[in-house]
């Protein structure tokens, strides 16, 4: 595994990819594809379990098709987006359905793509959608960033910590991905929760995923 890969792979491995299709080929080839760049996954051949495990645990990642046996996939997305974790959405339609792309778009899907699927595209779509803060800039009916307050105060180094303290990294974790030391983090981390008006980790959270 080349450093680039080993790096994504390190940064994805505690992110989690839900993929929703009829067809357990495509889900099967679809984790192995997430499964290879370190995610975990898991997939639903059907809504109610796809709904089932959302209520468990939410997905980083959610891979849907536009159409989910007899049912629309829409919902779902419309249900993702809900939850308002900023989660990213791409649908995946089986025909080129243009009014359904454009209602997919308006429902705050990050991407509609067509099959036969491009994976490298897919792969890049996903990590792209990732990049941009997807706990902190958690979508608000697919348009407007959720002001977090306090958040416009943050330096660029103090968002990415934030970033990785609300994705469950230790002071440890974060300075190695980070390239600085637990010491500096710590640093960093008082100033976002002052910044913030945190409290503590837990408050941080609250005040982030609730926002």
């Amino acid at each position: 595994m080349s450093t680039h890969s080993y790096y994504h792979a390190y940064l994805n491995r505690d992110r989690m990819v839900h993929i929703v299709d009829t067809d357990p080929a495509i889900c099967e080839a679809l984790s192995i594809l997430f499964r290879l760049e370190g995610f975990q996954t898991t997939f639903s051949l059907d809504a109610a379990h796809f709904l089932n495990v959302v209520e468990r645990r939410w997905p980083d990642v959610a891979i849907i098709n536009m159409a989910v046996g007899s049912d629309s996939g829409l919902p779902l997305l419309r249900r993702v987006k809900a939850l308002r974790t900023g989660a990213p959405v791409v649908m995946l339609p089986n025909h080129h359905n243009i009014d359904a792309a454009v209602t997919a778009m308006k429902l705050g899907a990050t991407d509609v793509l067509s099959k036969p699927i491009d994976s490298e595209h897919l792969l890049s779509v996903v990590r792209d959608a990732l990049r941009r803060d997807v706990h902190v800039g958690a979508m608000q009916g697919g348009h407007r960033p959720v002001e977090v307050r306090g958040f416009a105060q943050l330096t660029p180094r103090e968002r990415e910590v934030l970033q990785l303290i609300t994705n469950g990294q230790s002071n440890k974790e974060a300075g190695r991905e980070l390239g600085i030391s637990p010491r500096t983090i710590e640093v960093h981390r008082a100033r976002v929760m002052e910044k913030l008006g945190a409290r503590n980790t837990a408050d941080l959270m609250r005040i982030v995923l609730t926002s």
